[in-house]
């Protein structure tokens, strides 16, 4: 189905991709109207956006796919301070330069979900280019005033910090900066509506609130509204976009193939429809009666199909092979994921080559799985941790999941 402004609102709200909103009925009128210029965020705290990062991106790509304006706020100033939302400690402060590097590195994994030039081209600003010039007595002058101590405390963002007792004023400052950037994006830009996970719900609720409140100082008629979309969470209750062996990158320089694809297919069941209603455009009444009749094959094309979107057809054919010789065949592929180790040809600990290539952390986790039955050569157990290894290629693998090809040379 071809998305436009008048179906948008239902499309969003079928695959289950909208959780909450300031006023639900205005805002699906504004998806419908051609004036709308909509905005979410994102911290640069790593050098690249993992899977569970882009829920908002790929939602954004469908608002752009109906012709409306986007804009990405990478926060270079409110990294600097971190969000408490959902901590219980104060997140590491990243330095001006690796805040800067990240920010290069990041916009390029957004283009995988958006378009940046052409007709109608997103745009990424940066809320360190109008903070950078802000001095702190102006900024409460003209924006802390409007804000109320005891009323943000019994915000649910803050609720784990200050349970362990260490909120800093520091962190408290961070509710201030994103609500005067809905702000100032309304100014610049026109932009009157901000999307964020429902993490983020008393984030966006200060920002619609701070816009209100300088509507009735200034008489002007700034249309600003929130809305968010349920987060990707495991059934413990973590974020999704890691596995056992990391995140799930998407830059592909941070990440083979296979180990996209297979990050992917550990999916946890329980997230498969979420994962089909944001990375691909499958008629949700399908998916969902593809997940109720076998999850298994849901999982795989669900696999592929990011993967391909991601990676591209050729790299998602690959892994799609690797993965079924892999786990369906011979237990090799010529696709699969290979390291060289030198010393195998000549022997080696068994403790030491799967530390060494990386499958265990360390020797101790290594004798800690092979006690478990959790390590094996070529698909067979070891029981042993003193085993000598000595061959020219072997596979080894850690539980039924992660299977490494190794080769001398």
């Amino acid at each position: 189905m071809k998305i436009t402004k008048q179906n948008l609102f239902d499309e969003l709200n079928n695959r289950g991709l909208i959780k909450q909103g300031t006023d639900l009925e205005k805002i699906k009128k504004m998806l419908s109207q051609d004036n709308l210029v909509v905005y979410t965020g994102t911290d640069p705290t790593a050098d690249s956006l993992h899977i569970g990062h882009c829920v908002p991106a790929c939602i954004m790509r469908r608002f752009q796919m109906a012709g409306h304006k986007v804009i990405i706020l990478v926060g270079g100033a409110t990294a600097a301070i971190g969000d408490p939302t959902g901590r219980t400690e104060m997140r590491k402060m990243l330095s001006k330069e690796q805040l800067e590097k990240n920010i290069e590195s990041i916009k390029k994994s957004y283009s995988k979900f958006l378009k940046f030039d052409g007709e109608n081209p997103a745009i990424i600003v940066n809320n360190a280019d109008w903070f950078s010039d802000y001095s702190y007595t102006d900024f409460m002058r003209d924006v802390g005033v409007h804000f109320n101590v005891n009323k943000m405390l019994t915000n649910d963002i803050y609720a784990n910090r200050l349970q362990e007792g260490g909120l800093t004023f520091f962190e408290m400052g961070y509710m201030l900066m994103q609500a005067y950037d809905f702000l100032y994006l309304n100014k610049k830009y026109g932009c009157n509506l901000q999307w964020g996970g429902s993490d983020q719900w008393g984030n966006i609720v200060a920002g619609v609130e701070l816009g209100r409140k300088m509507n009735f100082i200034d008489g002007k008629n700034r249309e600003m509204e929130g809305i968010t979309n349920p987060l990707l969470l495991t059934p413990e209750g973590k974020k999704m976009g890691k596995t056992e062996k990391g995140a799930i990158w998407i830059d592909e320089t941070k990440i083979s193939p296979y180990d996209f694809y297979q990050g992917i297919y550990q999916t946890p069941d329980a997230c498969v429809e979420m994962m089909f209603a944001l990375f691909t455009d499958e008629p949700m009444e399908k998916v969902r009666e593809l997940i109720k009749t076998d999850i298994v094959k849901a999982k795989k094309i669900l696999s592929y199909e990011i993967t391909k979107f991601i990676q591209g057809e050729e790299k998602a054919n690959q892994a799609r092979q690797a993965s079924e010789e892999v786990f369906a065949g011979s237990g090799k592929s010529e696709n699969m994921n290979t390291v060289v180790y030198p010393k195998l040809e000549a022997g080696v600990n068994v403790c030491e080559l799967v530390s060494e290539v990386g499958i265990c952390s360390s020797r101790g986790e290594a004798r800690r799985l092979i006690a478990q039955a959790g390590i094996s050569i070529d698909g067979e157990k070891v029981s042993d941790d003193k085993l000598v290894v000595k061959a020219t290629e072997v596979v080894v693998s850690k539980g039924k999941k992660i299977h490494l090809k190794v080769v001398s040379k």
